[in-house]
């Protein structure tokens, strides 16, 4: 796999009124990219259809399983990830809902709703795939993670989240490659 490293912060503003104070909210969104030498066809099955049943299998020694709470895989379906408690700086868990899922551009973002990063000081984070074809089996894959701390001070936490993305790619690339389905 090679990574093209194109991080990039930006950021948009929106206000938030209470009564007797405004205070100003702002999303963060971290880009990079990756080449992967699986086709697009397999990439994405492996992204949307298969996604809880691999993600376990990918990361062996970080998610126990991946549990359907709702939903058929599509569009508003909600996962449950269950990671393993060996590390203390994990959470235990993380509730995340598919909150994009276009087909026709194979695009697909999860937005946590509980556990996980929104324990950590966020009260919005969102990761998005975006998958394009270069070669018949090496696909370009555009990630973006979009971030909002409860508070006025950055977090490095997105950054990582990047880093730890392009691993469980590197990961899911060996797996596809090595003709696990």
């Amino acid at each position: 796999m090679e990574v093209l490293y194109l991080i990039s912060h930006t950021s948009s503003t929106s206000l938030f009124e209470n009564l007797a104070f405004k205070k100003r909210a702002m999303i963060e969104e971290v880009k990079t990219q990756a080449k992967v030498g699986v086709g697009l066809n397999a990439l994405w099955k492996a992204l949307t259809k298969e996604l809880r049943f691999l993600v376990p299998k990918v990361l062996p020694n970080i998610v126990k399983d991946v549990e359907l709470i709702e939903g058929d895989g599509g569009l508003g379906t909600l996962l449950l990830f269950n990671f393993f408690s060996g590390d203390v700086s994990v959470a235990a868990y993380q509730k995340e809902e598919i909150v994009e899922l276009e087909e026709s551009l194979h695009r697909i973002a999860l937005q946590v709703l509980e556990g996980g990063h929104l324990n950590k000081g966020f009260s919005f984070y969102k990761t998005t795939f975006q998958l394009n074809a270069i070669a018949k089996q090496e696909t370009l894959v555009d990630v973006t993670v979009s971030s909002e701390t409860k508070t006025d001070q950055e977090s490095t936490v997105p950054s990582k989240t990047i880093e730890a993305t392009l691993e469980f790619l590197k990961c899911l690339e060996t797996y596809l490659m090595n003709g696990a389905s």
